[in-house]
């Protein structure tokens, strides 16, 4: 079964894009040395690219000394095509939060953010172009999927991220890339195979890859329950993110259509499953949407499922996107919903909205661009 054929998922009907070069972040280290080998070069040439790509974020070979000028071009042709091409950029929060739109190889828009804090510097990468889930309240949702991403153009959302967070643009917060979550466009689960090698070039340590901790990795998913499962034993310990957004079946059906393949339930067992295999607390996020699944009641039943569970709630006030019913619940609305969860014993915190007055919603500037 491949990663768009699992039962639920489907993609638009658009015409299939055209896929992207290879690149030297598609390839894992053994490949990287049969590569140069097989190109008549010796080994130690892998070492050389690596180090400047992970160790340096550096994909311009052109001013690489330690290599001839010719050999410069056929590195940059060859292994370090360009990928993703920015098209738009916004910032707002006094500058700390950076949007940026990407074109890929056969026209597709895909959105990245970076987000500085006091203590941390995050990027919000995408995984697909598109979404196929369909959740009606989510702007990507409504596109329908594109495509997948590959690894490298997963990756190298990553390098730009790291390259800005150590550019000096985020005064007041650490100087380089501190963690990075996957949750912009698309579900991260259903581009598994190219999920899996990118979080592999992330967390090998450099020159493999960038080196980064685990701990400050989160991977988001509707619940994908194979995905989920599987992923628990690939024996890489970051963070899932379980977007749940309704406590029963009934509502979550309509909000998050995969629902109809695995209930709440289902995904909340798979999500124990992957606390129990790696050790590490799940988060539940839960978009707060005015008069849809902001009512005490469905307060009490979320803190009542997920009382005594290795979790955290992430409470999300939700970004609407222009034209859209769906709105953020009214701050006071929020305040019990928040009180009601706690008083079961669920740890919650109220995620820090940012991006409103940049289409700040996921996929809401990409899907601006392409009209």
């Amino acid at each position: 079964m491949t990663d768009l054929e699992l039962p639920g998922i489907t993609s638009s009907s658009r015409p299939r894009a055209a896929r992207p070069p290879r690149h030297w972040a598609d390839l894992d280290g053994a490949q990287r040395r049969d590569e140069v080998v097989g190109s008549g070069l010796p080994a130690f040439r892998a070492d050389q690219i690596s180090r400047r790509y992970f160790g340096q974020d550096d994909a311009e070979p052109d001013a690489w000394s330690e290599l001839s000028v010719p050999l410069r071009r056929d590195v940059g042709d060859r292994l370090l095509p360009p990928l993703l091409t920015e098209v738009a950029a916004q910032s707002c929060d006094g500058g700390d939060t950076v949007k940026s739109v990407w074109r890929l190889t056969g026209g597709a828009l895909v959105e990245s953010v970076v987000m500085a804090y006091p203590k941390r510097v995050t990027a919000c990468v995408s995984s697909q172009a598109g979404c196929g889930i369909g959740c009606p309240f989510c702007a990507t949702g409504q596109q329908g999927l594109t495509r997948n991403l590959t690894t490298a153009e997963i990756v190298e959302q990553v390098r730009m991220a790291r390259r800005l967070a150590s550019s000096g643009a985020f005064a007041g917060s650490p100087d380089h890339l501190t963690n990075i979550v996957f949750m912009g466009m698309g579900e991260p689960l259903a581009n598994y195979r190219a999920l899996v090698a990118a979080l592999h070039r992330i967390l090998d340590p450099q020159p493999l890859g960038f080196g980064m901790s685990a701990r400050n990795i989160t991977v988001s998913t509707v619940g994908l329950v194979p995905r989920m499962l599987q992923l628990a034993e690939e024996g890489m310990p970051v963070t899932l993110a379980l977007s749940l957004h309704a406590p029963d079946d009934e509502l979550r059906d309509t909000l998050v259509p995969i629902n109809h393949r695995w209930p709440v339930t289902e995904v909340l067992a798979a999500a124990d499953a992957y606390a129990a295999s790696t050790g590490r607390r799940y988060s539940v996020e839960y978009a707060l949407i005015r008069d849809i699944n902001d009512q005490p009641d469905r307060a009490r039943e979320l803190g009542r499922i997920l009382s005594g569970r290795l979790t955290h709630l992430n409470l999300i006030p939700l970004n609407p996107t222009p034209g859209s019913p769906w709105t953020a619940a009214d701050p006071d609305v929020q305040e019990e919903f928040v009180h009601l969860v706690r008083e079961q014993g669920v740890a919650v915190t109220v995620r820090d909205t940012r991006g409103r007055e940049i289409d700040g919603a996921c996929g809401q500037l990409a899907a601006a661009l392409e009209d």
